[in-house]
């Protein structure tokens, strides 16, 4: 039976690491501040933020949150992002996406500065990632790697595939998994939409991350015996029998893939509850310069 790689567990073992962290920062005189920008009236951003909101009220992190109607312009996020760029007391700027369509969402990323960029989405943090400098990296693909990391799996010239190439998880992980670092060394494949035989590549997966967003598309069959999964997908198929109407899925078909894997993460439960830890943690880093000196 394969371990489940409990991404709750490690997350409040984390939040815990981040309050002792705090605390031994203020008490050096430096108080980290997250700044979050909410354009809109999405529910599920809504949800989101306040969850980041809650999570900095936790463990000892001043959020400054700002909720703006859906007729905001962009120059008025523009604006709002250059106070927060240059003001010496936030560490982290956040813009929830997604956006309303007509403001430019590339254009509102672009604007961040990247010492304040803690969602690493900007082109010079995606650039130090490939060039292996210091830089704060996405937050689920971090997440996947303290993951791995904290379950002691060894990655080093193991044969990682990635099925999914998106700028927020597939691309960055990649660039993780392949870096000279004591947790990777790892042989890295990407598989995409055009990939003719995604199970080709899956079978010879010692380490298989799904992130393509796409229900159950990983059956049995498509993985060797061994391999540690890792499921990034949060996908809803229809599903009477619940009271919602609807139950949530990965993109591995765990009921399957799970009878061969050696560890394998739970949707939900795995990647998910990662997400914030890591992004309060590039937000402390942000606050004791650890990636920007100046």
């Amino acid at each position: 039976m394969a371990i489940i790689i409990d991404g709750k567990k490690i997350s409040s073992d984390i939040k815990n690491e981040l309050k002792a962290r705090v605390e031994n920062i203020t008490a050096k005189g430096i108080k980290p501040k997250l700044a979050l920008l909410l354009v809109g009236e999405d529910a599920a951003s809504q949800m989101y933020v306040r969850s980041k909101e809650r999570y900095c009220n936790d463990i000892g992190i001043e959020s400054v949150v700002l909720r703006m109607p859906n007729t905001t312009t962009e120059e008025e996020v523009l604006d709002i992002i250059d106070k927060w760029n240059n003001d010496k007391t936030v560490n982290g700027i956040l813009v929830q996406l997604p956006l309303p369509k007509h403001i430019n969402e590339s254009k509102v990323l672009l604007s961040i500065s990247p010492s304040k960029d803690v969602d690493g989405f900007h082109p010079e943090n995606v650039g130090r990632l490939v060039a292996g400098l210091p830089s704060y990296v996405p937050c689920t693909p971090l997440g996947i790697y303290e993951l791995l990391k904290r379950y002691k799996i060894n990655l080093k010239g193991k044969h990682c595939v990635v099925v999914g190439r998106s700028n927020i998880v597939g691309k960055p992980i990649a660039n993780l998994l392949m870096q000279k670092e004591p947790n990777a060394n790892a042989i890295v494949t990407v598989c995409h939409s055009a990939a003719p035989d995604i199970s080709y590549y899956t079978k010879q997966a010692d380490v298989l991350i799904a992130a393509v967003g796409s229900p159950e598309l990983i059956k049995g069959e498509d993985v060797k015996e061994g391999v540690v999964v890792i499921d990034v997908g949060i996908n809803r198929v229809e599903d009477l029998s619940t009271e919602k109407g609807y139950r949530v899925v990965g993109d591995v078909n765990f009921a399957e893939v799970s009878k061969k894997a050696s560890a394998i993460t739970p949707v939900p439960g795995g990647v998910g509850p990662m997400t914030i830890s890591m992004l309060i943690l590039n937000t402390l880093r942000s606050a004791e310069k650890e990636v920007y000196k100046d």
